[in-house]
């Protein structure tokens, strides 16, 4: 009984997520596209579940290059359930039923973002995670690196270093 009602749940859950269908007509950086829909719309993807490293970032512009060559051009098929605080729609981009975000941890080009997990599939999270300890086992793309930056810890470096550079302004120009 209880392994029917949680089979409900995860169906009523997928069946609640949006979905739509367009052509890829720009890839802003290694994890963010815009799609135009059939209806003339321009909608901005974020890939679920991956970070790729910042475009300014070591494997950034490879990154990039990689969902390019993965999805620019082509028609793809977005399910999501979700927009981030930038106004973007959240989902998961699949060009021939095969899932971008895994074809991008698979290659080394992406870290699998944990910190949003529990907002994926257990399939999805599970394929994730295997997808990144083999890559980072078999040292593909950002994982040649000896000790590759996350792109959440590069950009909470960013963050700092900003901070630290607008109290030293301020300090210079305050009235001593």
């Amino acid at each position: 009984m209880l392994a029917v009602l949680f089979a409900l749940c995860v169906l009523s859950t997928r069946a609640a997520a949006a979905e739509l269908v367009g052509r890829v007509v720009a890839v802003a950086d290694g994890d963010t596209i815009t799609v135009l829909t059939a209806d003339r719309v321009r909608e901005r993807i974020r890939l679920a579940g991956i970070d790729a490293p910042e475009s300014r970032q070591a494997f950034g512009t490879a990154a990039k290059q990689r969902l390019s060559a993965l999805v620019f051009g082509t028609e793809v098929q977005v399910e999501f359930e979700k927009r981030d605080r930038y106004g973007r729609i959240v989902g998961r981009v699949l060009r021939e039923g095969r899932d971008a975000s895994l074809a991008l941890i698979e290659s080394g080009h992406a870290w699998h973002y944990r910190r949003y997990a529990a907002e994926q599939s257990p399939a999805d999270r599970a394929a994730y995670a295997q997808a990144e300890g083999t890559a980072r086992a078999d040292r593909r793309g950002l994982w040649a690196e000896a000790a590759p930056l996350a792109p959440w810890e590069w950009r909470g470096e960013r963050r700092q270093l900003a901070a630290e550079r607008r109290a030293r302004e301020a300090r210079l120009s305050s009235p001593q």
